[in-house]
């Protein structure tokens, strides 16, 4: 297989077109449909469907894409570093956070990160979706209790759990009677809490009174007095040694765990190795406490 063409076929699939291809990397849009033709005749498979203003991969296309696209990244890594006289994490890596973790830490991580490697250019960006690494270029992705996946490989990084807290302004009231409660999204239903309290369990009816689109949002809205919430005790654990809040309880079932993960078939590039590296010294013992330091900032 001519690599040449191959490296042209996933030039085209990275960036979806032969034009947007062509622009990114200052060469002729004929050179590279031709290259890309005459990989199709090599292997007798078609690539891509060509439509009048699209271009799609074929099934094929999209598995040879999948395949060949890391390999060929770690090879010119490989080059680069070699012809450098170094082995120094280099190139572009991209990266999609949770909305809270990128909100209360991924700030000061990525700068941390930045200074550390700076020949890396590090790309994130915030969504709690499950996006398609693959499809969309991710290298890593870090995820809150992530659904099995064959195709992904990763590890635990940070444990957390929920709590529920209220303002001490807030008298908690008696096993029966709703208390207000301020709910994350319009989603959750639910009308009481169970909890695990020094004496045993306890369960909390609620009332939810307010509705908000964010943890950050709910706690704040906590501190304010307008009623009591679930929030992750990394979120509040400065608040609670304060007392500007007050624990009415653990919520009862599994815990909190952020992952860092990334696709299985790829080589794990040194990018992507310095990431989780910094990563495990940012979170030596994965606790929610070690989360609160960044939150504290």
């Amino acid at each position: 297989m001519d690599l040449l063409a191959l490296a042209d076929f996933n030039l085209v699939a990275r960036h979806g077109g032969f034009g947007r291809a062509a622009r990114a990397a200052g060469r002729p849009k004929a050179t590279l449909s031709r290259r890309v033709a005459e990989l199709e005749a090599a292997l007798d498979l078609r690539l891509f469907e060509r439509g009048a203003r699209t271009l799609k991969l074929t099934q094929e296309g999209r598995a040879l894409y999948e395949r060949t696209g890391a390999l060929l990244t770690e090879l010119d890594e490989t080059a680069t570093a070699i012809a450098s006289g170094g082995d120094r994490p280099r190139g572009r890596l991209r990266i999609s956070a949770p909305m809270l973790f990128s909100q209360t830490a991924m700030g000061n991580l990525a700068a941390g990160f930045a200074l550390r490697y700076p020949e890396i250019r590090l790309e994130v960006t915030t969504e709690d979706r499950s996006v398609d690494m693959v499809e969309e270029g991710y290298d890593l992705v870090i995820r809150v209790n992530p659904d099995p996946d064959e195709n992904l490989v990763g590890r635990i990084f940070l444990r957390d759990r929920l709590v529920v807290v209220a303002s001490p302004d807030l008298e908690r009231p008696r096993e029966g009677i709703a208390v207000p409660a301020v709910m994350r999204g319009a989603g959750d239903r639910k009308t009481s809490w169970d909890v695990t309290v020094p004496g045993g369990q306890s369960r909390i009816a609620i009332d939810p009174v307010l509705r908000l689109a964010s943890l950050i949002m709910v706690r704040d809205a906590v501190r304010a007095g307008v009623g009591a919430a679930r929030l992750p005790v990394s979120l509040v654990s400065h608040d609670l040694a304060a007392g500007t809040l007050v624990l009415w309880g653990d919520i009862e079932g599994p815990e909190i765990a952020l992952w860092t993960l990334y696709p299985s078939r790829r080589l794990l590039s040194a990018r992507v190795s310095a990431f989780l590296d910094f990563m495990k010294e940012a979170f030596p013992m994965g606790t929610p406490d070690e989360l609160a330091v960044f939150i504290g900032r």
